[in-house]
């Protein structure tokens, strides 16, 4: 039988884990039947700032990027997944996000870390990372 700190951790940590898992369960799932244009369009922009993307045919990488993303999602949603172990996918999910923030150009306000109105779409990220960091730091903590 659990213990009451552990469904006490398990309380705090339910409105993160739902709130973030459903919102990449959507991202991932709408990705899923990505047309041709919308693949390459996902494909040449993650390319700009990680250059070896740029070798996978588009459609496989929107497949790998949804695959990906729904990976996220079930390991945030699965109540059985250690909070460590979510953390550690979305937190690697989210670094991954912030480097193309930080590396493309027009995202980020001249000399700034914050983000133009192009920018707000990938700066929400660092929101992400410090649910992931959380999820990470409180499994370590239970885990002790």
């Amino acid at each position: 039988m659990a213990s009451a700190s552990a469904w006490r951790s398990a309380a705090r940590q339910l409105p993160l884990r739902l709130t973030v898992g459903t919102f990449f369960l959507n991202s991932g799932l709408s990705k899923r039947g990505a047309d041709e244009a919308t693949a390459e369009g996902l494909q040449q922009f993650a390319a700009t700032t990680y250059p070896f993307l740029g070798k996978y045919d588009a459609q496989r990488f929107v497949r790998l990027l949804s695959a990906g993303e729904i990976a996220v999602a079930a390991t945030l949603l699965v109540p059985v997944v250690p909070a460590a172990v979510a953390g550690a996918a979305l937190t690697a999910f989210s670094v991954g996000t912030l480097g193309l923030y930080l590396r493309t150009p027009g995202m980020r306000q001249e000399g700034s870390l914050r983000p133009t109105e192009q920018g707000i779409a990938l700066a929400k990220d660092a929101w992400i990372l410090g649910v992931g960091l959380s999820l990470m730091a409180e499994g370590v903590k239970n885990h002790r």
